[in-house]
């Protein structure tokens, strides 16, 4: 008998920026914790469908992504997050209540997000993106770069 394989998970999450700056965020129904709007994938979905069904489900936002800008690694819960950079493109039903509230915050006003989350909107905006990092579910585990086969 072959001994169990690790399991992970994939989630989405997208980084919505408006014409002023400020960050789309939503707040958890179950934790009360703010984050970007996102989930986990679906195995018969896309991770672009995945993306567009998160986002739409807690906003009520149709969303296309633009660009990943970050790939993001709990490494005590074995989640990876793909983080794109989206833009607003309509608007549908909010019926879900996975979220109690859906807002738009500044770069100052993140600091109500952990780091593990907070980061993933900064470095949407970072030209360095797209950015690989890990976390513990709450703050940043040191990284080792990526250095393309040199």
């Amino acid at each position: 008998m072959l001994p169990e394989q690790p399991k992970h998970s994939v989630s989405v999450a997208a980084a919505i920026i408006d014409d002023d700056g400020r960050f789309l965020a939503v707040r958890r129904s179950d934790n009360g914790h703010w984050e970007p709007p996102g989930g986990v994938l679906e195995l018969d979905e896309s991770i672009e469908q995945g993306l567009i069904r998160e986002v739409a489900e807690e906003t009520g936002f149709i969303i296309r992504p633009i660009k990943l800008t970050g790939v993001y690694k709990n490494m005590n819960r074995g989640i990876v997050a793909l983080v794109f950079r989206c833009s607003i493109v309509g608007q549908t039903h909010v019926a879900t209540s996975e979220v109690d509230e859906v807002t738009w915050l500044t770069a100052d006003e993140l600091t109500n997000m952990c780091e593990a989350y907070r980061v993933r909107l900064l470095d949407a905006v970072n030209e360095r993106s797209p950015r690989v990092r890990a976390h513990d579910g709450v703050r940043l585990v040191a990284e080792t770069p990526i250095t393309n086969g040199r």
